[in-house]
């Protein structure tokens, strides 16, 4: 009941923020509109719409980067996703629909950056407490942006009305990530205002992950440890594998763990629908049904083959059922709603505190050019919950100093927790990417060699032929 109420608190938000801003500057200048707290507040709403649709992280982000991780693979209209030889006509519209969520998203943000500070009936406070949350917004966007897409054509509310605007390099993407990051940092609030926005905290944990991607090592663990430091969140605890529906339940409307998610519910039009894949036979874990579009197997891949079954993330997240490629073929079920009528009522967790320890324990390390105790423990707290021990207390299950010869050793096993701990989140490809090492772990586990082009996906055609300042010649190797 508090998830619902929460939620609907949410979409009414969002629904109403539709209603002002697709009727109302219809007939009032922009000058008249962003006035008040409310006002602006309304707009800032209206950017989360378009990151949460179906061409967001409603469908089809996750479910495009799910077919590309080492431990699962696509099936149906998404096979060519996990064949790495580049995407058909179906997956490029697909990806085409992330781009055109995406860039209004940046649209929105624009239109908050450009218009709040001019409001004349708020405090200064107030305004740039609206402007940070809409760099934050942004920045974390385009950072999805660049990763998928390498250089993009950078948006923002000095050049909105222009239709033609180059192709950045990557380089002044992540420039302007950062800037926006560090401004949200120093004007978000310590505390949420509402569930699901984000805090200085979440932008402490956004500049950490960037900072990893620019290898500025010192600068990623100081944030990351800024974030442990402050006490404001904490692993939830868990004794068996049901126990992580506390974290990921349909029901569950926040925990300690949460720094940044995008909020669902079962309302129609705002339910997480992209893990939603897997009704079949006796199991139902998605109400409407699905079509699980993912799958893996716990023979022939390696990553589920070597998994411990003591550690509970396993069970929890996969059970074994024939879809006609064999008994051991296993799907996915981190994200269940069995109760759901349309979309499910799962949150998406851009980042939980999971996600920052393991920021942590890589930084520190790479930063000290050795394994610190720092470390050590940040991995330990990941792994000793996934056991169902308690987080912060030393047990049997520990690493140790003694365990990782070598910084390289350290940093292999902080990859293998982050891409048990994160399955299913739509984050484990680009991790392979950052590291460069995504070609030869698909080549180790699935002998399949990955072309070039899978790297990045394809600039949208619609890009190409609307934007006369890039030409068909700058389209990604191989598209």
């Amino acid at each position: 009941m508090n998830k619902l109420i929460a939620c609907l608190m949410l979409a009414a938000m969002l629904s109403s923020c539709s209603d002002l801003l697709e009727e109302k500057p219809k007939s009032l200048a922009s000058e008249n509109f962003y006035n008040t707290a409310a006002e602006a507040k309304a707009a800032v709403n209206a950017i989360y719409g378009p990151m949460r649709s179906d061409g967001g992280v409603g469908i089809n982000y996750p479910a495009q980067l799910e077919g590309l991780a080492d431990y699962g693979n696509s099936r149906g209209t998404q096979t060519p996703v996990s064949l790495y030889q580049g995407l058909d006509n179906t997956n490029i519209n697909r990806v085409g629909s992330i781009w055109t969520s995406f860039y209004q998203s940046i649209r929105n943000a624009n239109l908050v950056i450009s218009n709040v500070p001019k409001g004349t009936a708020m405090t200064d406070a107030e305004k740039a407490s609206f402007v940070a949350e809409a760099k934050y917004l942004r920045a974390l966007t385009y950072f999805a942006m660049v990763r998928n897409w390498a250089g993009v054509p950078l948006r923002t509310e000095e050049n909105m009305t222009i239709a033609d605007v180059p192709r950045a390099s990557v380089a002044d993407v992540y420039a302007l990530i950062l800037a926006d990051a560090l401004e949200a940092e120093q004007n978000l609030p310590d505390n949420p205002g509402e569930i699901g926005r984000p805090t200085k905290w979440a932008a402490k944990t956004l500049l950490s992950e960037v900072y990893l991607y620019q290898e500025d090592w010192a600068s990623a663990a100081a944030r990351a440890r800024e974030v442990i430091d402050s006490k404001k969140y904490a692993l939830v605890e868990v004794a068996v594998a049901e126990d992580f529906q506390k974290i990921y339940g349909p029901e569950v409307v926040t925990t300690s763990e949460e720094i940044f998610y995008f909020k669902f519910s079962r309302q129609q039009g705002f339910g997480l629908v992209s893990y939603a894949h897997r009704k079949i036979g006796p199991y139902n874990y998605y109400g409407p049904g699905g079509v699980y579009a993912q799958y893996t197997d716990s023979v022939t891949n390696s990553v589920i083959r070597n998994w411990d079954f003591k550690d509970l993330r396993k069970p929890h997240i996969l059970y074994n059922v024939d879809i006609g490629l064999g008994a051991t073929s296993m799907l996915f079920r981190k994200y269940r709603d069995p109760l759901a009528t349309a979309g499910a009522g799962n949150d998406y967790p851009w980042y939980r505190y999971a996600d920052l320890l393991l920021f942590h324990a890589e930084a520190d390390a790479r930063a000290a050019k050795g394994v610190t105790a720092g470390a050590l423990e940040s991995l330990n707290k990941v792994h000793r919950r996934a056991y169902g021990l308690n987080s912060n207390a030393v047990s049997a299950t520990d690493f140790k100093l003694t365990d990782f010869p070598t910084l390289a050793s350290f940093i292999d096993k902080v990859v293998q927790e982050r891409g048990y701990e994160t399955m299913y989140e739509g984050k484990r490809w680009n991790d392979l990417k950052r590291l460069g090492i995504a070609k030869q772990r698909i080549l180790e586990v699935k002998n399949i060699v990955i072309a070039e082009k899978h790297m990045l996906w394809p600039i949208p055609n619609s890009e190409l032929l609307y934007n006369k300042a890039i030409s068909a010649s700058e389209q990604n190797p191989g598209y």
